[in-house]
């Protein structure tokens, strides 16, 4: 890993096609900007992370037994019948 110490309105060049621009630093956090191809996905780490393991998820719960109790559990509960007349 490259670690670069870097001002506010500094670049970073990655390649020919990325940049990288350090916009602001506060006392917790740096923002940055990223210009890159459109082609080239640009996406936190975090984002990447919860994608996966929401596709993840889904592809477990597609089983016929999961799909049956998942019915199961979105159907109202029958009202309990008291045995009088309403």
């Amino acid at each position: 890993m490259l670690m670069m110490s870097r001002r506010e309105g500094e670049t970073i060049l990655i390649g020919d096609a990325i940049e990288i621009v350090i916009t602001h630093i506060g006392r917790t956090r740096v923002r940055v900007g990223i210009r890159a191809p459109r082609e080239t996905p640009v996406i936190a780490r975090e984002v990447k992370l919860v994608r996966e393991e929401n596709r993840a998820a889904a592809v477990a719960g597609r089983s016929p037994e999961a799909l049956t109790g998942l019915i199961a559990r979105l159907q109202p509960a029958a009202a309990p019948r008291s045995g009088k007349p309403a």
